[in-house]
C-alpha cells in the first residue's frame, strides 16, 4: 500500500503508500486490557469542554454552539492556552480513599491454613493455564490447534462457548480455492454475496474457523449440508462446530450473505464524485490491506492463506466491472443487469482480491504479454496518458531487473475519486488516489515525480508483496520497505531527470527522526491485535527498510543485491516468506567474507539506530557507537550492538565514488588505522548508512572550516546529512546549539537543493516551535536569521517556467519560506500565470484575503486537476480567519463540499499556522469518535492526524491535557504506539526549549 505523504515540501508520497495516506477505517479494537505503554499522568478525567479559553475581540456576532466549542479554544493576540489545574483538582478529587473504623479480629490458625492451601492452588491453576496459553503470536505462519480447557474460550454471540481462543487462526485448515459471488446495489448501498470455499483438511479437527465481518449471514452449508456457526465478534471469526473429527482430505463450505457497502474506506465500500454537469456518481470499490477482505466475504483473512479466487460480479448494464484478473464473460440477466466472470486467479493473500463497479473510461497499451491499461473518471480522460506510459516503461524495467516476468495477462490501474491510502497493489488492479495517478496538462516535473513514484512502488509490489509475501504482518517491511526501495532505484534509473535521489536522501532523514524516539519499534516486530497491524503501516517499515535495503545494497558488490534478490523471488514466488528466507538467498550469491544474515538481524531485531562517535588522534581513529535516542534520560539500559558498514572519506579524496573507503564497526568500540595524517574525516558517505556521526571537538571544528573554506570538498548529500545530523546531536543535547549555529554559517555559500532544504525544514521547525509558545522576539529574530542566510538566494529565485525538478524544489522551498515568513517583498498575488511548482505558494498568499479565500474556494469545487486541486485545497486550510478555519474543518471531517479524504491534511496544514492549531487540536478532541468511525484506529490517518495536532506543543499545560485526553480513549486508541510518540515528542519540544531558550537569545 502507499502510504501518502503530501506533507514535507515537494515529497512524493510516500511512504507513498503511507504518505498520502494508507490509510484504513474502522477496524475492530481487541485489545481490552491497559495501555500496554502506560501514559504519564494524573487521576484526571479528561473534560474537553471545561478547558475553553473565554477569547474577546472576536468580532460582535455570536458564534454558533459549535463554533464556540473550538473558537474559545484559541490562543488570539499572545494569549497562552488556559491552565486546567481547577478542574484537575476538582476531577481527582473524586478518588478520595474511604477509611473504614473498627477494627479486624484475627484468624484462626485453621482458617490461616485453609486459606495458604487455596492460594497454592490458585496459584498452581494459574500457572498451568499460563503455560498452557504461553504461545506467543509474534512467529510466521498460524496458530495450532488449541488444547485448553472450555473455561478460557470465549463466548459467541448466541451465549455459545466460541471454540477457539487465539486472534490468529488455526493451521488445521487451508482454503484452496474461493467460488465469489457479488451484487452491490448502488442505489441503496448494500451487497449480496454468496461464496463457496474449497478447503483442505490438514490436520483432524472438529471445528472450522475463519474470518467474517459486519456481514448478515444468511445460510451455510458444507458438503451440501446445512450447518449452524457461531460467530464471536471482537474477533471479527466465525466457527462451524462438528460433532466428529473432520479427517484429512478436501471439502467444501457454502455461504450466503448480505451486508451494507462500506461508509469508510476500508472493505467493499461505496464512493462518490460529482462530475462536470453536477451530476452526482456513485461507484464501489475495495479496499481490504490489511484486515478488511473479511467485510467483504467470509475467508481465512491472514497472508499465509494464499489460494485461488475465481469472481463473478452483477452490475447495472450503465456500470463495468473490474477484478484481479481479465474478464471471461458477460451474461445478460436482463432487467438491465449483467454478470461479469472473472478468470481464476493465481495462487494469492485475500488482501490482494479486488473489485470495482464504475462507471470508468480506459487507455491501453500492450508490454510484453501484458496488457497495461488506466481508467479513469470520464471528465478525466485527457489525464491518464503520462501514468499509462510510466507503468508501461517501468513494467518494462522491473520484468529486466527481476529476471521474472510479471505472471499475469492484464494489469490495470484506477483512479479512485475517493480513495484513502495513496494506493494499493492488489495483484493486476492497482487502485490509486486522483492526485498520484492522473496528469494534466499543466502538472509540474514535481506533481509527474509524485506520480510516478506511487506507480513504481505499486508496481514493484506485484513481486515484493504479491508474489512472494510476508508470512504474517511481523515482516510487512518485506513487502513495504521492498518497494520503497525499488521505486527509488526504478525511477533512478529510467527517469533519471526526476531528481529521485534527492527525495530518497529526504525520506531517509525522515526515517531516522521517528527512529530516534523511544517510541519507536524495531523493523520486524510483535503484532498480534488489529490495531498493531495497523499501526505496521508506519515510516519505520517504508522508510527505515528502504533504507537498510540501500545500506546493505552499498555494501555487496558486484550486482550481488540484484542477484540474491532474484534468486529469492525464484524460490519463493507464491508463497510466504520471512526476513531470514530474504538473508540467506542474499549470503548464497556473495563472495564477501560477510554473514547477510548476522549484519542485517541487528538492523531488523534492534529498535533505533546507532550513534557512532569519532576521536581521532594522529592517524588513530577511536570509533565507538551506542544507541541514538532523542531522549536518552528516560530510556532503559539498551546494550544493542549493530553491525555497522562504516563509509568515510577524507581531505585526500571525498568526492568521487571510489574515494569511499569501508570499515566494519561489530562492537562497541574498536580503532582504526589511518595509512597517513589527514585534515578531516567525514563519516557515512552520501549518508547511505542509516545511521549519524558525531565527531570530537576537533573533529567537528576541522569539517566546519573545511566548508567555509570550499564547500565542495564535500558532496552535496554529505553537507546535507551534516547539517540532518547537527541538528539531531542538538536536540538529544549533545551538541549546544552554538555549535549548530557554527555550522550553519557556510550556509550563505550554498546553493544546492539537499542542503538548503533540510536546512529550511530545520529551521522552520524551531521557528513553529518558538511561534506556537509566543515567544515573538524570538521568532522575530529567527526570521531575521532566516533572511540574513538565504535572503540573497531567495532574491536569485525567478518566477519563470522552469523544468529541472531540482531546481523547482529549490526555489519552492525558499519562496514558500519567504512568504510564510513575509520576508522582504518576495511574495505577491499574481493574477498572471503561474508556474504549476509555485501554485501552492501563491495561493497560500492569495487565501489571506477573503476574495482570494473565496476564489480559492470556488477553483477548488470546480477543478478537474487533481494536483491544482491539491495546492488549492493546502492553501485554504492556511487562512489566518478563525471562522474558516472551524468551516473547513467541519466540511472535510464530513464529506459534504471536502472529501473526508483530505482530512488528515487539512489537520496537517491548519497546524502549521499560530491561529489554527489550537482550533484543529480542540477539534480533534471533541470529534474523535467520529474521526475513528472514518478512519481506524492505529492506521496512517490516525497517525498523521495525532502527530499533526500535538507535535508543536512545548509547555507542561499542553503535555498535561494530551496525556488526559488519550489516557480517557480506552480501547478507542490509547494502546497506540503513536500515543507515546505524540506525548515524547511534547516532552522533547520542552526540554529543548528549556535548554536552549537563552543561547536562543544570546546568539540569534
Amino acid at each position: 500500500v502507499d502510504t501518502f505523504n503530501t506533507f514535507k515540501a515537494p515529497q512524493p508520497r510516500n511512504m507513498i503508500e503511507n504518505s498520502m495516506f494508507e490509510e484504513e477505517p474502522d477496524v475492530v479494537d481487541l485489545a481490552k486490557e491497559s495501555p500496554s505503554y502506560p501514559i504519564d499522568t494524573d487521576d484526571v478525567v479528561y473534560e474537553p469542554r471545561s478547558s475553553r479559553l473565554l477569547v474577546r475581540g472576536l468580532g460582535e456576532n455570536a458564534l454558533d454552539e459549535d463554533e464556540e466549542d473550538y473558537e474559545s479554544s484559541a490562543r488570539l493576540l499572545g494569549m497562552s492556552f488556559m491552565n486546567r489545574s481547577s478542574n484537575q483538582r476538582s476531577a481527582a478529587s473524586s478518588y478520595i480513599r474511604q477509611h473504614y473504623s473498627g477494627s479486624c479480629s484475627m484468624p484462626s490458625t485453621k482458617t490461616m491454613v485453609v486459606g495458604v492451601v487455596v492460594l497454592v492452588l490458585v496459584a498452581s491453576m494459574l500457572m498451568v493455564l499460563y503455560f498452557l496459553l504461553g504461545c506467543n503470536f509474534t512467529t510466521a505462519g498460524c496458530q495450532k490447534t488449541n488444547s485448553t480447557m472450555d473455561s478460557i474460550y470465549p463466548n459467541s454471540t448466541n451465549g455459545e462457548l466460541f471454540p477457539w481462543a487465539d486472534l490468529r487462526l488455526p493451521c488445521s485448515v487451508h482454503p484452496v480455492h474461493y467460488n465469489i459471488t457479488l451484487h452491490p446495489d448502488l442505489t441503496i448501498m448494500t451487497f449480496q454475496g454468496s461464496v463457496s470455499i474449497l478447503v483442505q483438511v490438514l490436520n483432524e479437527t472438529k471445528n472450522i474457523v475463519l474470518h467474517s465481518s459486519d456481514m448478515n449471514i444468511i445460510k451455510a452449508t458444507f458438503d451440501g449440508k446445512d450447518v449452524n456457526f457461531l460467530e464471536y465478534k471482537p474477533w471479527q471469526q466465525i466457527a462451524f462446530k462438528f460433532q466428529e473429527d473432520l479427517k484429512k482430505g478436501q471439502y467444501v463450505l457454502n455461504i450466503t450473505y448480505t451486508a451494507n457497502l462500506s461508509s469508510s474506506y476500508d472493505g467493499f465500500y461505496n464512493s462518490s464524485y460529482v462530475d462536470t454537469n453536477g451530476i452526482k456518481r456513485v461507484l464501489a470499490a475495495t479496499q481490504f490491506e490489511p484486515l478488511a477482505a473479511r467485510k467483504a466475504f467470509p475467508c481465512f483473512d491472514e497472508p499465509a492463506f494464499k489460494s485461488t479466487f475465481t469472481i463473478k460480479m452483477t452490475r447495472e448494464s450503465k456500470y463495468i466491472s473490474l477484478s484481479n484478473m481479465p474478464k471471461v464473460i458477460t451474461t445478460d440477466l436482463k432487467n438491465g443487469l449483467e454478470e461479469d466472470e472473472f478468470e481464476k486467479s493465481v495462487n494469492m493473500s485475500t488482501y490482494l482480491v479486488a473489485f470495482i463497479v464504475a462507471d470508468f473510461i480506459s487507455v491501453s497499451k500492450n508490454v510484453s504479454k501484458t496488457k497495461v491499461s488506466v481508467y479513469a473518471v470520464p471528465d478525466k480522460k485527457e489525464q491518464v496518458q503520462y501514468a499509462l506510459d510510466t507503468a508501461c516503461k517501468l513494467l518494462e524495467f522491473y520484468n529486466s531487473f527481476f529476471k521474472n516476468e510479471y505472471p499475469l495477462s492484464k494489469l490495470d490501474l484506477v483512479a479512485i475519486p475517493d480513495f484513502l491510502a495513496g494506493a494499493m497493489e492488489n495483484w493486476g488492479l492497482i487502485t490509486f488516489r486522483e492526485t498520484t495517478l492522473l496528469v494534466g496538462s499543466n502538472s509540474s516535473a514535481i506533481d509527474k515525480q509524485l506520480v510516478t513514484s506511487v506507480i513504481a512502488h505499486e508496481l514493484a509490489h506485484q513481486w515484493f508483496g504479491n508474489l512472494v509475501t510476508m508470512q504474517w504482518w511481523n515482516d510487512l517491511w518485506l513487502n513495504e520497505g521492498f518497494a520503497t526501495y525499488m521505486q527509488y532505484i526504478s525511477i533512478e534509473s529510467v527517469f533519471p531527470g526526476l531528481d529521485i535521489d534527492t527525495e530518497f536522501l529526504n525520506v531517509r532523514f525522515k526515517a531516522l527522526a521517528k527512529d530516534a524516539l523511544n517510541s519507536s519499534h524495531p523493523v520486524s516486530t510483535v503484532v498480534s491485535t488489529p490495531e498493531q497491524v495497523e499501526e505496521m503501516f508506519d515510516s519505520v517499515s517504508y522508510e527505515k527498510g528502504a533504507s537498510i535495503l540501500l545500506m546493505l545494497n552499498a555494501t555487496l558488490t558486484d550486482g550481488e543485491f540484484q542477484k540474491g534478490v532474484t534468486q529469492y523471488l525464484q524460490k519463493y514466488k507464491l508463497s510466504n516468506t520471512e526476513s531470514e528466507n530474504l538473508w540467506n538467498s542474499l549470503s548464497q550469491v556473495s563472495k564477501q567474507n560477510l554473514s547477510v544474515s548476522e549484519m542485517m538481524n541487528t538492523w531488523t531485531v534492534h529498535k533505533g539506530f546507532p550513534l557512532v562517535t569519532v576521536k581521532r588522534s594522529g592517524t588513530q581513529v577511536t570509533l565507538t557507537q551506542e544507541h541514538f535516542l532523542l531522549n536518552a534520560e528516560n530510556s532503559t539500559d539498551d546494550s544493542s550492538l549493530w553491525h555497522i558498514p562504516l563509509t568515510y572519506v577524507s581531505d585526500k579524496c571525498s568526492v568521487l565514488s571510489s574515494c569511499k573507503q569501508v570499515f566494519h564497526l561489530k562492537e562497541k568500540t574498536a580503532t582504526l588505522k589511518l595509512p597517513d595524517q589527514v585534515k578531516w574525516l567525514k563519516f557515512n558517505v552520501r549518508s547511505d548508512g542509516f545511521y549519524i556521526v558525531h565527531y570530537d571537538e576537533e573533529g567537528w571544528k576541522d569539517l566546519i572550516g573545511a566548508l567555509k573554506e570550499d564547500m565542495n570538498v564535500l558532496s552535496c548529500k554529505d553537507r546535507a546529512a551534516l547539517i540532518n545530523n547537527i541538528f539531531a546531536l542538538s536536540r538529544s543535547g549533545k551538541v549546544s546549539f552554538r555549535q549548530v549555529l557554527n555550522l550553519m554559517d557556510y550556509i550563505r555559500n550554498e546553493n544546492e537543493t539537499a542542503p538548503v532544504t533540510e536546512a529550511l525544514f530545520q529551521l522552520g521547525q524551531i521557528y513553529r516551535l518558538l511561534d506556537k509558545r509566543s515567544e515573538l522576539d524570538l521568532a522575530s529574530r529567527m526570521t531575521s536569521y532566516i533572511e540574513d542566510h538565504f535572503g540573497s538566494l531567495m532574491e536569485n529565485q525567478s518566477w519563470d517556467l522552469e523544468t529541472s525538478v531540482s531546481k523547482m524544489t529549490l526555489r519552492s522551498a525558499l519562496l514558500e519560506m519567504a512568504c510564510s515568513l513575509n520576508i522582504r517583498n518576495f511574495c505577491v498575488v499574481i493574477d498572471s500565470w503561474i508556474p504549476s511548482d509555485l501554485m501552492r505558494t501563491v495561493f497560500k498568499v492569495a487565501a489571506q484575503t477573503d476574495e482570494g479565500w473565496g476564489k480559492l474556494l470556488d477553483m477548488y469545487k470546480h477543478s478537474i486537476n487533481d494536483p491544482e486541486k491539491h495546492k488549492t485545497l493546502e492553501a485554504l486550510a492556511s487562512t489566518q480567519d478563525v471562522w474558516k478555519i472551524i468551516w473547513i474543518l467541519q466540511k472535510s471531517l464530513d464529506g459534504s463540499e471536502i472529501q473526508t479524504q483530505e482530512f488528515p491534511l487539512v489537520i496537517n496544514t491548519i497546524c502549521k499556522s499560530f491561529a489554527g492549531y489550537l482550533y484543529a487540536w480542540d477539534f480533534v478532541k471533541e470529534n474523535w469518535d467520529k474521526i475513528t468511525q472514518k478512519f481506524s484506529v492505529g492506521s496512517f490517518a490516525i497517525q498523521s492526524i495525532i502527530m499533526s495536532a500535538t507535535s508543536q506543543f512545548s509547555t507542561k499545560t499542553h503535555l498535561v491535557e494530551a496525556q488526559n485526553f488519550f489516557s480517557s480513549l480506552g480501547t478507542k486508541g490509547s494502546q497506540m504506539r503513536i500515543v507515546q510518540e505524540a506525548i515524547e515528542t511534547i516532552k522533547l519540544n520542552m526540554r529543548w526549549m528549556e535548554n536552549n531558550l537563552n543561547t536562543l537569545q544570546s546568539w540569534l
